[in-house]
């Protein structure tokens, strides 16, 4: 792992580089196989060449008994100025840890629509790139309107993500999610809950979502993978219905899951 990071490097001049966020427990990264490979992929895609061993060794090397937000971050290193360098050094991975408190999980969230618009058309629009501009200033629209998060929309109008999250609603009786072409991240627990909804009898559509069908849905709620499932109550000050029974189903299984591989239980405080 790195231990310092040059002021030129790529990642803190350009935003040359992509990251990770994972929840660690027990000294068990949850997910780790996901979120490794999601990272590696992600890295391929913007031409980063980096061993998987060394994320790996990286990832334990920041491991502690406590449980932790690990945020793993791989840059494309330093290089001559240019925004593509004729050759780079070896990519910088840096792995740092921060306390994760269960009383994050659960937090119910009341959403405002930002005025800006995710670009689904960008090809960094399913990366977790470290450019995080746009959905820090659409966090900052939400904390002045008094809101939790920020609902993003795309180019088209239709519902992409929040600003830390992917989105979920119930309509009919279906689990409803925009599909990655709407601008939204893979998330791990996105894909995670996509996986246990139909063993719970709950059929997933993947499909554009317009921000009006919110209104009407059954349940809203985000996810991601250090808060899980979080129940949305409000969009623009108007009530949300209220789906916690089935958040609460969702959340049990989640922490099964949980409980199997990094022998914690997931319990909110």
């Amino acid at each position: 792992m790195t231990e310092s990071v040059s002021v030129e490097d790529r990642g803190f001049t350009l935003g040359d580089g992509v990251f990770d966020t994972a929840l660690a427990l027990g000294g068990t990264v949850f997910a780790r196989g996901r979120h490794v490979e999601r990272l590696l992929a992600a890295c391929d895609a913007i031409g980063i060449a980096v061993e998987r061993a060394g994320i790996e060794a990286a990832i334990e090397a920041a491991l502690t008994p406590a449980p932790s937000i690990l945020r793993t971050t791989v840059t494309r290193g330093t290089a001559a100025r240019g925004l593509w360098p004729a050759s780079v050094g070896a990519p910088t991975v840096v792995v740092t840890a921060a306390p994760w408190s269960p009383a994050l999980l659960g937090q119910k969230v009341r959403l405002v629509t930002a005025s800006g618009r995710r670009n689904d058309l960008s090809p960094t629009a399913t990366l977790k790139a470290i450019g995080y501009l746009d959905a820090i200033l659409a966090a900052r629209e939400a904390a002045q309107a008094g809101a939790d998060d920020a609902l993003l929309l795309n180019t088209r109008g239709r519902v992409a993500c929040t600003t830390i999250a992917n989105v979920f609603a119930v309509i009919g009786g279906r689990l409803v999610t925009p599909g990655l072409a709407e601008g939204c991240l893979p998330g791990i627990v996105r894909g995670l809950v996509c996986e246990i909804a139909p063993e719970l009898g709950l059929a997933v559509e993947e499909r554009p979502l317009a921000p009006a069908e919110l209104g009407g849905a059954e349940a809203v709620f985000l996810s991601n993978s250090v808060r899980f499932l979080r129940p949305a109550t409000a969009l623009d000050g108007t009530p949300l219905a209220d789906g916690s029974a089935l958040i609460g189903t969702l959340m049990d299984e989640l922490g099964r899951r949980v409980a199997a591989e990094c022998r914690v239980a997931l319990t909110p405080h």
